[in-house]
This record gives structure tokens, sequence and C-alpha cells, in this order.
């Protein structure tokens, strides 16, 4: 085989496209094939960047997981003709992103970019129908039954601050967003 890629010895991030739907098949093949074919030491990483999110709507919880880029691949490697040719010809894989067959890497910027949001991703995104302003009734605790608007929302913690009337004077109260339901 002819050197295409030359032996540049530099690790990057490629993006390698899949069928629709095969993502995950084909990083387990991908890996298998690695191990199996001694690659280890040119192609490091393989990730499907997924992100959980949870909503709530209604009082009902649902968490979703959904790939950021779907029908994508990322594969940290070194590109070599035989690296290339072990992803190339991984079953499910359809091509790298590039011109040609010649796979362009993403820059340092933009895969530190994405390493950083799948690294934030690893708390669910909590999706909620409130927003500041909003008048909530309290469902379940000590505040059943009282409402007030909504004050601050922390969807780190998946609670949210309102404003209450307790002994005739304005308090904040913080819930969880179950426990609170839209007016």
């Amino acid at each position: 085989m002819s050197e295409l890629f030359g032996n540049t010895q530099e690790r990057r991030w490629y993006i390698v496209q899949t069928y629709s739907g095969y993502e995950n098949k084909v990083k387990a093949n991908l890996d298998q094939r690695i191990a199996t074919m001694g690659m280890e030491d040119r192609i490091f990483r393989v990730l499907v960047p997924v992100e959980e999110k949870v909503t709530i709507k209604d009082g009902k919880t649902k968490r979703v997981k959904r790939k950021v880029f779907p029908s994508y691949v990322l594969v940290e490697m070194i590109l070599e003709d035989q690296s290339w040719y072990v992803v190339r010809h991984t079953p499910g894989v359809t091509g790298f992103v590039g011109s040609g067959n010649h796979p362009i890497p993403l820059s340092p910027k933009e895969a530190d970019e994405i390493m950083r949001k799948l690294g934030k991703e690893a708390k669910p995104k909590v999706e909620v129908d409130f927003h500041i302003g909003d008048m909530i009734q309290v469902k379940n605790g000590p505040f059943a039954g009282q409402s007030g608007p909504v004050v601050e929302i922390d969807a780190d913690k998946a609670k949210i601050k309102f404003r209450i009337t307790v002994f005739g004077r304005e308090t904040d109260v913080e819930a969880d967003y179950n426990d609170l339901e839209k007016i």
C-alpha cells in the first residue's frame, strides 16, 4: 500500500461518518478491531458523544439520552495508512469527514471545545416548563397548597426558589421541581 498519509506521529481527533443509528455499533466494532489488530498505539479513543436531558413537564420527569452528532463518531488517532484502513473498513463506517480520501482533523480548539462540552454534560441537563415570574403552587411538603411567583431557577440542583407569605411576611422558599406545578 502506498504511503497516502505519511507517518506524522501526531495524535488528532477525526470525525468518522456512520450509517444512521449505527454509532454505538461502529464504536464497539472499532474497539474490537483496535484490540485484535494491535492498533492501540495508533488509535487511542473512540467516542459517541451523547448528552442526557431531563425534562419535567406537568410534574413528570423523563430522562432522554440523545446523540450530540447523529451519524458521526469521534476517533482520536495518528493518521497513517494502516490506522486509516482499520477505521475506514470497520463495518458501519461510510467514511471520514474531509475531502476525498484525505480526512481533515478537528482543530485543537474544536476538539477542546467538544471535550469541554462533553465533560459538562456528565450531569444531565434539566429542562422545565417554569420561568422566573411564573405563578406556581406547591403540591407536596410542608408548604403544600401555598402559591407564589418563581424568583430563581437552579438547574444544577433541580430546585426552584419561589416567594410565599408566611406569618404575614414574604419569604423565599426552595423546593424540588417535582413538588411544584404551574398555576
